[in-house]
């Protein structure tokens, strides 16, 4: 177990740095690739494009997925990892909008659509390879280890960000030094790849296909019969509300103390930092809790926390931009992080418990990723569009705090509870 979460984690992790360096450089990034002019319309145009690699998520889990549960889990999540990392660098090395004009967003937005892609089938097929390993009744602590590395991908990708701004000063870093974050992917994917190829495949696949009971349509059958109901229960009812927690706690939050508070970038990426390291233990605390309760009451009241308390906190955190406190901002965004870590710790383990190993990672990967794309990716545009139209730095928590409500709603109705069923399943 110790190889598999090791190998599992760190490719997905490579694959999250990859994905996050994108959005945390969409400053700099509006000024590389969009027409000059207006830098609020540049800084939209670049969050659009970070929100295109989201968009075609969904689609992406469906092809991986069938791959996946096809030919195999382990096969499937090299080559997402080796895509990944292809686009990564080439964004590293893309000429700007200065010397090839509107060809360099073109080719930025077919990168980005590159990256969505892959991380599509990566999360889910690391996530399905980690659950089908682990013991039943341990699910959610070893599936955890897969869900911590969202956070430590970002948490990777500002300590590169930093490093490197850091060592070569802010000008230089602006005119080419933000293209070193994305080259280094070159060298991580590398690595996580030679780590990745000592797996075996997953047991729970090479016990299925030995006995040819592969699915034909992994698609179809996801869908089929009464697996839509599930699936749109737990999309609608766990999973959207997550993605929006997700991003608002971490993601969202250093946009908002770069552009609506306009602290130093060093500042802000100094917080989140912080916040993100301190905050990390809880996810794996979360996911060993929820193989003790109902996964469900963790996650619920993770949403409540948030739908509560994003409102007062982001205003706790403009008081104490001016005057700058730092400890006060890191404790801030500390616990929202905290927030983010109790919806998602038990979230592998929800997943594996809902659905059977023959669709298992088209199932997974499509729940996760249709949430993520469709309502988490476009956050940080429709939040910084909402702070854009109103004038109110606080508009854009109206977006995810609408979609927690629906979710917490949804979910306490109709969610069921897969953690006992699975278990019947699994013993039989």
């Amino acid at each position: 177990m110790r190889l598999v979460i090791t190998a599992s984690c760190v490719g997905t992790m490579i694959e999250w740095y990859d994905f996050f360096i994108f959005g945390s450089l969409a400053t700099i990034l509006a000024t590389q690739f969009y027409p000059p002019g207006n830098a609020t319309v540049g800084y939209l145009q670049a969050l659009a494009t970070f929100a295109v690699g989201f968009a075609v998520r969904p689609i992406g889990a469906l092809l991986f997925g069938r791959i996946g549960d096809r030919v195999g889990r382990k096969t499937t999540f090299l080559a997402t990892l080796l895509l990944m990392g292809g686009a990564t660098s080439a964004i590293g090395l893309l000429p700007s909008y200065h010397q090839i004009g509107v060809a360099a967003p073109v080719l930025l937005v077919l990168l980005r659509l590159l990256q969505g892609l892959a991380i599509s089938g990566e999360y889910g097929g690391a996530t399905v390879y980690v659950g089908e390993h682990a013991p039943p009744n341990e699910r959610g602590y070893y599936t955890s280890f897969i869900y911590t590395t969202g956070t430590a991908g970002l948490l990777l990708s500002l300590l590169v960000i930093v490093a490197v701004r850091r060592s070569i000063g802010e000008a230089a870093f602006a005119a080419w030094g933000w293209r070193v974050p994305f080259l280094l992917s070159a060298v991580l994917v590398a690595l996580s790849y030679y780590i990745r190829r000592r797996l075996e495949e997953a047991p729970v696949f090479v016990e299925l296909k030995a006995a040819g009971r592969l699915s034909d349509s992994p698609v179809r059958d996801s869908f089929g019969g009464r697996q839509w109901r599930t699936i749109a229960v737990l999309l609608l009812g766990l999973f959207m509300g997550h993605a929006v927690i997700f991003y608002t706690g971490q993601f969202y939050a250093l946009t908002f103390l770069q552009t609506a508070l306009k602290l130093p970038p060093d500042v802000g990426f100094n917080v989140v930092t912080v916040a993100l390291v301190l905050a990390a233990p809880f996810f794996i605390f979360f996911g060993w809790l929820s193989d003790r309760i109902d996964r469900r009451i963790i996650v619920f009241t993770g949403f409540a926390l948030s739908a509560i308390g994003f409102y007062p906190i982001y205003h706790w955190m403009a008081a104490a931009a001016q005057p700058l406190n730092t400890p006060l901002l890191t404790l801030l965004v500390f616990i929202q992080v905290v927030f983010v870590a109790m919806c998602t710790g038990p979230l592998g383990a929800v997943l594996i418990d809902a659905f059977p190993p023959q669709v298992r990672y088209t199932s997974v990967s499509f729940v996760h990723h249709a949430a993520t794309g469709w309502f988490g990716g476009f956050l940080p545009l429709i939040a910084t569009a909402l702070v854009t139209r109103t004038g109110n730095i606080y508009a854009g928590l109206y977006y995810p705090i609408t979609i927690i409500v629906i979710a917490l709603a949804v979910g306490l109705l109709w969610l069921p509870n897969h953690q006992q069923s699975a278990r019947v399943r699994d013993h039989a």
